[in-house]
């Protein structure tokens, strides 16, 4: 997109849709062989060299299955379904850091440093 994000006014913005359809939990999941919930999340990420350097880590790292997992979701309570998995990113365009969207000048750095801990570098 063309659209800037906060605190990135000089690029545009990337956007980043992860759609995962319901299915059937497996072995390595909590309630293997339950249904699950599955999720359509949206994030966002400025249009510069290092976003686009963490869009290739979260890349290698939804490919590697590390970006969400199956469990209780903290905003609803609700059971089996798919959640984040403790690599955060920004679902919102604004907002701040509270509101899971920009500005916030240390996201780049932070989530390069919870992708390093799942070995995505």
């Amino acid at each position: 997109s063309t659209q800037p994000l906060p605190g990135y006014p000089d690029c545009g913005s990337l956007e980043i849709r992860y759609v995962i359809p319901n299915g059937l939990q497996e072995d390595c999941h909590p309630n293997a062989g339950r249904p699950y919930r599955g999720t359509d999340q949206t994030a966002f990420l400025p249009d510069n060299p290092e976003g686009r350097q963490v869009l290739q880590l979260l890349t290698k790292a939804f490919d590697n299955r590390l970006v969400f997992t199956i469990g209780t979701s903290a905003t609803t309570g609700e059971t089996d379904v798919v959640v984040w998995n403790d690599i955060h990113h920004k679902t919102s365009r604004g907002g701040g850091a509270t509101r899971h969207g920009y500005p916030d000048p240390d996201y780049l750095s932070r989530v390069k440093d919870e992708l390093a801990a799942k070995g995505i570098r």
